[in-house]
């Protein structure tokens, strides 16, 4: 009985202890989707509740925010940081796990449908930080979104860097311009905006071939045109002359953001969810946005002056449009490409069709938790022996990423 009895004690003792105490100040860094972002969290437990703050710094930006929806049971924390993308908010939830001694948190940090990312909090402030940011501190099991960072002899550059003030805006060469442009679409029922970049010297008298640029989640029309700076690094190519003239267009890539939206500069409203990314935006580029582009401006209509490029979730649309049309885009390019992208198997379904396109550029970089998608699509094209570049370079999931891939990829199109 005696024995019975302290075997009862040590199984039931566990469940009678109180909740951990988290106040205090925590600090770790997260490899996100946007880059690398170093949080403070400010804690202060009321008994199973939990209140604070929430502070980030990514590159040059920083926020501070009241934390949500905190709570405490056992050795668990949870909360939530609503995070605002131009007007939409977004619920980053942290869940975590407190270790025995309770000065360190093991954190998940989950974005809505787009994976978690993982990191330690340490509880003295000045604390040794993780190695986070390190391809070798990912390889040995910490994950971004989408999972780990594991590389292979694959995944290197597949040429050198962009060199340095590529993308500055240089005041002495001629400069290009961009409009902001409304539409009709007949397929969605709705009025819509995209801008354009035409050329130095565009004239109605010449044919331009043009290239189409997919944005992220979130994120509207401006994107290319803003951190990345997409007019400055198509006018500073042609200066060099190392490229032709060009157009570029930039839609929404949200089926759902009305010219209204657009305007007001409030971002992807995503009012229907995610499904507005795929076949409805498709229908709109085949059905309206093409159309109206090669009825508006003095552009060549055959796939061969045609190119397809996006970044993340617009690199995961480029990747399922261009490989399904190849008879509408002989050339395409999926930067970062985000979970919506389809399986490698559905998108080199017929390696065959594949083998038309003039040019196929996969990029990553090795600081992305998203690389394991990439690296999926660029293993397919392999296996199947179809011609295509991957291109890993040392970026993150954000604009020098882009950027990069934008100059590299431009120079290899329309020849």
């Amino acid at each position: 009985m005696k024995t019975f009895l302290t075997l009862l004690m040590i199984t039931v003792l566990p469940f009678s202890l109180p909740a951990a105490d988290v106040t205090g100040t925590w600090k770790a860094d997260f490899d996100t989707q946007r880059g690398v972002q170093k949080y403070t969290f400010t804690l202060k437990q009321e008994g199973t509740n939990v209140t604070g703050k929430v502070k980030a710094e990514l590159t040059d930006s920083k926020r501070e925010l009241d934390l949500k929806e905190g709570t405490i049971t056992g050795d668990t924390v949870k909360f939530v940081e609503p995070l605002q993308i131009q007007d939409n908010e977004v619920r980053v939830v942290f869940t975590g796990k407190i270790s025995s001694d309770g000065n360190e948190i093991k954190f998940s940090r989950a974005v809505g449908d787009f994976g978690t990312t993982e990191s330690t909090a340490k509880r003295d402030a000045s604390a040794a930080q993780p190695n986070v940011g390190q391809p070798g501190a990912r390889a040995g099991g910490r994950g971004g979104m989408g999972g780990p960072i594991q590389l292979g002899p694959d995944d290197k550059p597949a040429f050198a860097e962009a060199p340095e003030g590529f993308n500055a805006k240089r005041t002495d060469i001629p400069h290009g311009e961009v409009t902001a442009v409304q539409y009709d679409s007949q397929s969605l029922g709705i009025r819509r905006q995209l801008r354009v970049y035409t050329p130095p010297g565009y004239s109605a008298d010449k044919k331009y071939p043009v290239l189409y640029l997919l944005h992220g989640l979130g994120m509207d029309d401006r994107q290319w045109l803003g951190g990345i700076h997409a007019d400055n690094i198509i006018d500073n190519l042609l200066a060099d002359g190392k490229i032709q003239p060009l157009i570029m267009v930039f839609p929404n890539g949200d089926a759902s953001m009305t010219a209204e939206v657009a305007a007001s500069g409030k971002g992807s409203n995503r009012n229907g969810g995610f499904d507005n990314w795929g076949a409805p935006f498709e229908k709109d580029l085949f059905k309206d946005i093409i159309p109206f582009v090669e009825a508006h401006y003095s552009v060549y209509t055959d796939r061969e002056h045609r190119g397809l490029a996006g970044l993340s979730m617009g690199g995961g649309q480029t990747l399922n449009i261009g490989l399904a049309h190849v008879d509408e885009f002989a050339y395409v390019g999926g930067f970062s490409s985000a979970p919506n992208t389809k399986s490698p198997e559905e998108l080199v379904a017929d390696p065959a069709s594949l083998k038309k396109l003039k040019l196929l550029w996969i990029a990553c970089g090795n600081q992305d938790g998203l690389i394991r998608i990439s690296q999926g699509v660029h293993g397919a094209l392999k296996e199947k022996d179809v011609p295509h570049v991957w291109n890993v370079d040392s970026h993150a999931h954000n604009d020098p990423e882009w950027a990069n891939n934008l100059y590299l990829f431009v120079q290899r199109i329309f020849h």
